[in-house]
């Protein structure tokens, strides 16, 4: 009865904790009471129904831990296979609560859409800076170098007037035209039909790895070659205190000719395994040497990118493109001569020109497709290269430019003209035969369509050019450049220098002539090395570190972010730039 009445009171207690929320405590049988919250314990928060809040409860798998009970209560007939399924059927889910993620996954495919079209203005617009380069060998260079030599016979008429015997610019055109001419001759020895049947005796498998070395070979050819030629200019050009310093230019320039003589049969031996691909029976040397561009594919996709990779590839490819252009040409050419000039022999090539065209396209639009999808990069960032490209066009107009402007087509692409154009004009030499009054006047008539060709596409990209730089809103690069300080003068005083010479350039109106010749300047002033942003050369001679000292410690302490218009075809080793 104690027991009874203890239970009682218990119980009745128990009833009043009920009210308030409390659940009460319960033997479970074997002696060991189980308390589901117990008297001395703070209270959790009660909701209405008296059940904790669902904040407190452990959720596991969509269940609650309290509603664990009641799924126990539920017959088996509810958990059948129809429920399951008609659950499946009908469940729903909504994308906006990540509304972020899919509009992202969206401009991706966007972007994936307009990078062909963006990708393919930006290659017809470097194509056609190729093309204006290329040009200017064969039209612009030669009168160039008759003006100098005409110059240089005349000069003691008119009396030195200082001490240069000709302008910078003159000595560079007449050192190109001389390469030229004397790799042309050397040219001559090298016979192209023993070199086509000695390659096209060898297997598909040997030729594949011997155009894939071809390969590898002419970009470390263009890489190297650039800078011997730039190192010639230079010590031509450079102001000597010593008659004799004068013989160091001997050396560069027989290196310089042996490296055009080498390039040009690097690349003849290219076109002939081109040529003999085209003309094998199977066309299975074709089809390999095309699969070759997808190989190229895998090796640049997966990898990582920056902005300025990307420009390095793009300049890279459109420098490829148009010396494969260059290269069916050749082909063409040498294919015609063999068949004596028909007509109907030029439709037989015209399918296999096609193809190789259409592989290139469609290689360079997956590729950059791919890298700016795994890297988010925009589509907008060919807009970018374009108007660097067009900010080197532009600043190589200018008064003040410091080389010409198919050596900066040179150092941004890797595009040498010089070695492509000795082949060109030695298979065109021996493909057509010139004979008679009218054949001669046929070639006038051509040469003056080149000049004309020539003058055209410089005007439409430089009109095109101002219009990019512009968009851009780059003119305060253009107009601004930077100069560097010369040894034994503050940079301060160098810059207020060049703006006094600057302010004197511009005409009444307050433009800025962009196609005018750079005023020589006497040799009591200083001379002030000026140089674009697109650019930069690090020539400081040995003796003047010291006066110098605070500049470099100034670079130090830049930003190792390189912008897009310091970055060029030759100075990046590796995938990605700090």
């Amino acid at each position: 009865m104690a027991g009874v009445a203890a239970s009682g009171a218990a119980s009745g207690s128990g009833a009043d904790g009920r009210r308030g929320g409390a659940p009460e405590q319960q033997d479970s049988g074997r002696g060991e009471p189980k308390t589901l919250w117990g008297s001395s314990e703070p209270r959790p928060p009660a909701t209405g129904q008296g059940q904790p809040s669902p904040q407190q409860r452990t959720e596991t798998l969509g269940f609650y831990e309290s509603d664990r009970g009641r799924k126990k209560k539920r017959s088996l007939s509810d958990l059948s296979l129809l429920r399951f399924i008609s659950a499946e059927l009908t469940r729903g889910y909504f994308l906006e609560h990540n509304e972020a993620k899919y509009t992202e996954r969206r401009e991706r495919v966007y972007t994936c859409m307009r990078i062909p079209k963006e990708l393919e203005k930006l290659m017809f617009f470097g194509i056609f800076l190729c093309l204006d380069a290329f040009l200017y060998v064969f039209t612009l260079l030669p009168l160039r170098v008759f003006l100098a030599m005409f110059r240089f016979i005349t000069l003691p008429c008119y009396g030195l007037r200082d001490r240069r015997l000709l302008q910078p610019a003159q000595v560079c055109d007449i050192l190109k035209g001389v390469i030229l001419v004397i790799c042309y001759f050397m040219m001559h020895y090298v016979d192209y039909s023993m070199m086509y049947h000695l390659i096209r005796g060898q297997s598909v498998i040997k030729l594949y790895i011997i155009y894939n070395m071809l390969e590898v070979a002419d970009r470390l050819f263009s890489s190297f070659g650039q800078d011997i030629l730039d190192a010639l200019y230079w010590t031509a050009t450079e102001p000597k205190e010593r008659k004799r310093a004068h013989i160091g230019v001997i050396p560069h320039f027989f290196m310089a000719v042996l490296y055009v003589f080498l390039h040009a049969i690097l690349i003849m031996v290219q076109a002939t395994t081109l040529n003999v691909a085209f003309n094998s029976h199977n066309k299975s040397l074709l089809t390999i040497m095309m699969s070759n561009n997808f190989v190229e594919i895998k090796g640049s996709v997966f990898k990582k990118f920056e902005k300025n990779n990307l420009f390095q590839m793009s300049n890279s490819d459109i420098k490829e493109r148009f010396t494969n252009y260059v290269l069916l040409l050749i082909v063409c050419l040498r294919n015609m001569e063999q068949f004596s000039w028909n007509p109907d022999h030029l439709w037989v090539l015209f399918p296999d020109v096609c193809m190789v065209v259409a592989s290139e396209i469609a290689v360079d639009i997956v590729k950059h497709a791919f890298i700016t999808k795994f890297n988010d990069i925009t589509a907008d960032v060919y807009s970018e290269y374009r108007a660097s490209l067009a900010f080197d066009l532009v600043s190589s107009r200018q008064k003040n430019a410091y080389t010409d402007y198919s050596d900066s087509v040179s150092r941004r692409m890797g595009f040498i003209p010089l070695p492509l154009a000795v082949l060109l004009i030695r298979v065109v030499t021996s493909s057509i035969k010139v004979q008679g009054v009218l054949a001669y006047v046929c070639v006038v008539l051509f040469y003056c369509g080149l000049i004309s060709l020539k003058v055209l596409n410089s005007i439409v990209l430089l009109g095109k050019s101002c219009q990019y730089v512009k968009e851009a809103k780059m003119e305060e690069k253009l107009f601004n450049p930077v100069v560097t300080a010369t040894p034994g003068k503050p940079a301060g005083k160098q810059q207020s220098m060049y703006k006094s010479t600057q302010g004197s350039s511009t005409d009444e109106n307050g433009s800025t002539s962009v196609t005018s010749q750079p005023v020589h300047q006497k040799e009591n002033t200083p001379s002030l090395l000026v140089t674009s942003n697109s650019d930069q050369f690090l020539t400081t001679p040995d003796g003047e570190e010291k006066d110098i000292s605070q500049d470099s410690s100034e670079l130090k302490h830049r930003s190792s972010k390189k912008d897009l218009l310091e970055i060029d075809r030759f100075t990046i080793c590796g995938n990605r730039i700090d």
